[in-house]
């Protein structure tokens, strides 16, 4: 007989009933040290005050209105997103996924408003993921996604990520955009190189393309900046958002340039739920504390020092870890096959990661997390090595 919750998860048998900062505790009192973060999403750690406060008192006030009416909250998040990226404008949404499928209908309908409206396949990398809806599950283009959900939606090929020529050969007369992200995180923490990020840039202004980027997992904060193309310099047209934005509250956006919303009237897209009072005060929320002097310069140096204890590990077992990768407070922990087993001992332990592609672990904490739990997880990370090598 099927669960009354369909059963599309592989669900630990673990149930959580608080958080508080990098911590989760269930019924029973049993803490756990949160490396996973909700996937990157709870990056303010658990409880926030300043989140719960401007939840509470949102709440008390007014939830839902729809977008057939103003939403000053919204208004003002927006403001502020294009007063610190490339954007002018920005939609909102419930989820990554959506987020990227707002960008996906604006890069079509771009090339409809100039009059190209054959131009609309987009080229993806390898290995990325984008969500779970039919278009994005293609835009992905994993097998393991789409398997019993043929035929795959049309408009997508795929090239090798980091592969600037094959991107170039995979263009024709029918491409509109290309879509990557700039840190591929279900993938397996795969940083994508500088100049990549330029050469994308550099291809997509000699094609007349539109440059998208999926940072629904890699930004707010994640590599120690806002947002991760800005530390190779390059802009995008068209991005995606979600995760940490929320803090936790369901909450996507898509940011664009003026000229990438040239097909986004009114009519064009729209959300019941997107953008409503209680999603805009915490994501306004989560945005003052991201946006405070020192902020990222403090997740860069917890990152490094995090990456820089990992390594001591990694050259301890050999046999088990093989290196550590990515940036930030969003780190790969690269093993020497199926990092299972280790999630598992590191769960059994008090430590919670989440696994991705090519044997990795990936270490997700959020981004306020202090040398106390470095030292902790750490520890935790030491002896369950040990323990899967034979040791204590």
């Amino acid at each position: 007989m099927i669960s009354a919750v369909m059963p599309t998860y592989a669900r630990a048998d673990l149930a959580f009933e608080r958080g508080e900062g990098a911590y989760l505790f269930t019924a029973g009192g049993d803490r756990y040290l949160d490396f996973c973060a909700g996937i990157a999403v709870d990056c303010l750690g658990h409880a926030h005050p300043h989140l719960v406060d401007a939840l509470t008192t949102q709440a008390g006030k007014l939830w839902h209105t729809s977008n057939i009416f103003r939403i000053p909250g919204q208004e003002r998040l927006a403001e502020r997103l294009v007063a610190n990226t490339f954007a002018d404008t920005v939609f909102f949404c419930n989820s990554g996924a959506e987020a990227v499928e707002c960008g996906l209908k604006a890069a079509r309908g771009y090339f409809d408003a100039v009059g190209a409206p054959e131009r609309y396949r987009v080229i993806c990398a390898e290995n990325g993921f984008h969500g779970r809806t039919l278009a994005t599950i293609a835009a992905g283009g994993q097998k393991k996604l789409l398997n019993g959900f043929a035929p795959a939606m049309d408009g997508f090929d795929h090239v090798g990520f980091g592969n600037l020529n094959e991107t170039r050969a995979a263009i024709t007369d029918q491409t509109a955009a290309l879509l990557i992200e700039p840190v591929q995180g279900e993938g397996g923490i795969l940083p994508a190189q500088e100049d990549y990020l330029h050469g994308l840039r550099e291809i997509a202004d000699e094609y007349g393309l539109l440059l998208f980027f999926d940072e629904v997992q890699c930004g707010m904060g994640r590599t120690g900046k806002l947002f991760a193309h800005e530390w190779a310099g390059v802009t995008p047209d068209i991005m995606a958002v979600a995760k940490g934005i929320g803090g936790g509250f369901p909450v996507g956006a898509c940011l664009t340039t003026e000229a990438a919303a040239k097909g986004m009237g009114v009519g064009a897209h729209g959300s019941t739920y997107g953008g409503n009072p209680l999603a805009m005060a915490v994501a306004n929320a989560v945005l003052d504390v991201m946006l405070e002097p020192g902020f990222m310069e403090r997740v860069q140096k917890t990152g490094a020092e995090l990456v820089t204890r990992l390594e001591t590990i990694v050259e301890k077992y050999p046999k088990l870890l093989k290196g550590v990768r990515g940036r930030g407070l969003m780190i790969g922990l690269m093993c020497q096959d199926d990092p299972k087993p280790l999630v598992l001992k590191l769960r059994e332990n008090r430590l919670l990661s989440v696994g991705a592609a090519n044997n990795v672990i990936r270490l997700l904490p959020p981004l306020i997390i202090e040398e106390q739990h470095i030292d902790e997880a750490m520890t935790i990370i030491d002896s369950s090595c040990a323990q899967l090598s034979g040791g204590a």
